[in-house]
């Protein structure tokens, strides 16, 4: 038993020693690291980094929020530490973790709290100062950087962003910052990796999202927004990838690169992505096992008395963390990871101690001290912030909390437990907030053109040589006074008349005329008693054009007399033609806040008569308006969404029952670029007729036919476009 005992061990450390495995070849380094040592004085923790030989200049180096983290980047520069991760026992670091890549190597700082931290040169080595308090450079050339929480009052910017793909297939979103002192926060959410950029301002030229799918890189789209004082990029991946951020002084990259797998490899999730080792064990301790993962990974790993049993294993190639996992599912184990500790218990343990702290925290939370906190609100009503909290679904004080608005200085009293408490501060820190405004700006074009021609003629034809006149008296019935007149009875151009005739004005009847070829007497002189003639229209062909908006066409008329005069042909040609263009251009403008209605209204209000149900009438009043409502809403890429009605009516055409109103009115949703202009409607209308008025046959002769018919010709467009311009307003533009 003894021999086999002594075998099993000596296996068991071969088979640790066989585990790691070696991630690249080593680099010819013009510096190093040596060791890494931390002190402690007064509030401020010194972290001292011994090197070969002495830097030249300060490395690049970025912090991040959550988790506090501090990031180090020594160039041609390797880890002669003897270990790849330093625990140091004093001080607000937790430990600190050197990983080489190639050439360079980057020292992180795990700390318990977010810290400003302080870099300077002595010597060989480099001092990194971390303090609560945000302290100020020295002249010994040292630089100051900080969290976004201690120097709250520090503008930071991006400058600049861009995407490239590396010579692996690696996707690179390059940022270009301010200054070297922004806070990063980087979390991987979802399938996608959110990066914030703490107090730092996006460009509005940057807030877009690009397109990078076709660069043939596991990115598929970034997006750039501004979340409240931060600024963020949305990285979307797809397929299988891995992610590892840098910064370089101004520059800070985020690298996405594709994992290729091994066919002849164990199949993995995507959630595991740990160094692959390979474990290949008969009848070991799960103990040991768990043992050699710890030697691995250097994560401190700490077993129940419960963990107990053997178990038979070969694992080629793969992650850590799933020949973890492997080992725990196989003996119903769980684990609960703190930091680097990593406790391994079995899951129904794991669960009854879970379960008695929550009922120990539940009735720590029923007797615990409540406390008043007055919240001032700057941008968010108190009211609205009041329902919020006290919410019904979804509460977010506690059986014991209350909330009480005092709407005249916009105040919040919040009576509850100090957690409850501090989770009102974040919410109000996320919805306190400026509401950023849009200017929306509409065209509304209303152009017309129109063209009318009308074409006619006259023709007529007179022989006074047949002509023959009858003379009649006529009696004026006021003075008695007896007039002889003639009157042509028959020939060209008399009128039959009966037996006898009336006759407007002052002459009432007319007597003693025969009905032979007569015609009718159509009127007399000024006084009543002057000579009464026939109506003598010769015209046999009457089609002349007709006016234009009461203009009366222009007219060229030709006679031909023959036989002494006594006979004669007239033509009379009339002509006219219209055209007529226009332009109506509507420009109303509305500022409103995000995804607040806004309405601008312009026009007027028309009267009409209207029946009550008693009977009687009453006057109402019917709106002739131009008008604009529209709601916006700013998108994360800094686009807007808009829910926008028009509205063009005018005064119309008056009927009997009052003005009719022509409406034209246009009603969608469209998503626009911030500064764009897009075309949300049109209506175009042609209104084409010709009409021809002729003598059958005559008038489809050539040329002559002209004599015979008129032409009417009616060509009128009318067209309405409908722009719309939407801007975000920024704070510099109000100012202004």
């Amino acid at each position: 038993m003894t021999i086999l005992h002594r075998l099993g061990r000596t296996a068991m450390r071969l088979a640790a020693l066989s585990a790691f495995v070696v991630a690249g070849q080593a680099f010819a380094q013009s510096n190093a690291i040596e060791s890494v040592t931390s002190g402690l004085q007064g509030a401020t923790t010194y972290l001292r980094v011994q090197l070969k030989t002495p830097l030249s200049k300060a490395p690049a180096s970025f912090s991040v929020n959550t988790p506090p983290r501090v990031a180090l980047d020594f160039v041609d520069t390797g880890n002669e530490a003897g270990k790849s991760s330093i625990d140091l026992a004093q001080g607000d670091v937790r430990n600190v973790a050197l990983v080489q890549s190639g050439n360079r190597t980057r020292l992180v700082l795990n700390l318990k709290r977010p810290l400003t931290y302080t870099t300077s040169i002595e010597g060989k080595d480099l001092v990194v100062a971390l303090s609560p308090v945000a302290m100020q450079g020295d002249a010994s050339g040292s630089s100051t950087y900080s969290f976004a929480r201690g120097d709250a009052a520090a503008s930071h910017a991006l400058r600049d962003l861009d995407f490239r793909r590396g010579k692996d297939g690696e996707g690179r979103v390059v940022v270009e910052l301010s200054d070297p002192g922004v806070g990063v926060d980087i979390r991987q959410q979802g399938q996608s990796i959110v990066v914030d950029f703490l107090k730092a301002r996006l460009p509005e030229n940057l807030r877009k999202r690009l397109d990078v799918g076709d660069f043939g890189t596991p990115v598929k789209a970034v997006r750039a927004t501004q979340q409240g004082d931060n600024a963020r990029l949305i990285i979307e991946p797809q397929g299988q990838w891995e992610h590892n951020a840098y910064q370089s002084d101004t520059q800070f990259v985020i690298e996405v690169k594709p994992v290729r797998e091994d066919p002849n490899r164990l199949a993995t999730r995507q959630g595991y992505r740990g160094d692959r080792l390979s474990l290949n064990f008969q009848n070991v301790d799960v103990r040991a096992l768990l043992q050699v993962i710890a030697d691995f990974t250097n994560l401190n790993i700490v077993t129940s008395d419960s963990v107990a049993g053997s178990l038979t294993l070969r694992l080629k190639d793969v992650p850590w963390d799933q020949a973890l996992d492997i080992i725990l599912q196989s003996k119903a184990l769980d684990m609960r990871k703190n930091g680097n500790v990593i406790l391994v218990a079995p899951s129904e343990e794991l669960a009854t101690k879970e379960k008695l702290e929550l009922e120990a925290r539940q009735q720590i939370a029923e007797i615990e001290p409540v406390r008043t906190e007055i919240f001032q609100l700057n941008y968010a009503k108190a009211e609205n912030l009041v329902k919020l909290l006290t919410n019904e679904k979804q509460p977010v004080l506690s059986k014991r909390g209350s909330a009480v608005p005092d709407v005249r200085t916009n105040k919040v009293f919040v009576q509850d437990t100090a957690a409850r408490l501090e989770e009102v501060r974040k919410i109000i820190g996320q919805i306190d907030i400026t509401v950023r405004q849009v200017l929306i700006e509409a065209r509304i074009v209303e152009a017309d053109d129109k063209f009318s021609r009308n074409l006619g003629a006259k023709l007529g034809f007179n022989d006074l040589s047949s002509t023959v006149y009858r003379t009649v008296g006529v009696t004026d019935p006021v003075t008695g006074t007896a007039t002889a007149l003639n009157v042509p009875v028959y020939g060209a151009g008399s009128k039959v008349l009966g037996n006898y005739a009336t006759v407007s004005g002052n002459l009432t009847g007319v007597t003693d005329l025969s009905s032979q070829n007569g015609s009718g007497l159509t009127g007399i002189n000024a006084q009543g008693l002057g000579r009464l003639t026939a109506t003598n229209n010769t015209n046999f062909v009457n089609l002349p054009a007709s006016a234009i908006s009461g203009f009366s066409p222009a007219s060229f008329a030709v006679s031909l007399f023959g036989s002494s005069l006594t006979r004669f042909l007239n033509l009379e040609l009339s002509a006219l033609e219209a055209d007529q263009r226009g332009k109506v251009v509507s420009s109303p403008r509305v500022l409103t806040a995000d995804q607040s209605k806004a309405t601008i209204e312009q026009g007027t209000e028309l009267p009409f008569l209207s029946a009550t149900s008693s009977g009687a009438s009453a006057i109402q009043f019917r709106k002739a308006s131009l008008r604009l409502e529209v709601t916006p809403q700013i998108t994360p890429e800094g686009n807007v969404i808009m829910e926008v009605s028009v509205n063009r009516d005018a005064v119309g055409i008056l009927t009997p029952a009052g003005y009719a109103i022509d409406t034209r009115q246009v009603r969608t949703q469209v998503l626009v670029e911030n500064g764009g202009t897009v075309v949300i409607g049109g209506i175009y209308e042609q209104f084409e007729r010709d009409t021809v008025n002729k003598v059958p046959l005559l008038g489809d002769i050539p040329v002559v036919g002209y004599a015979f018919k008129n032409t009417t010709r009616r060509n009128d467009r009318t067209e309405l476009l409908v722009f719309l311009t939407p801007r975000v307003v920024t704070d510099s533009s109000l100012a202004r």
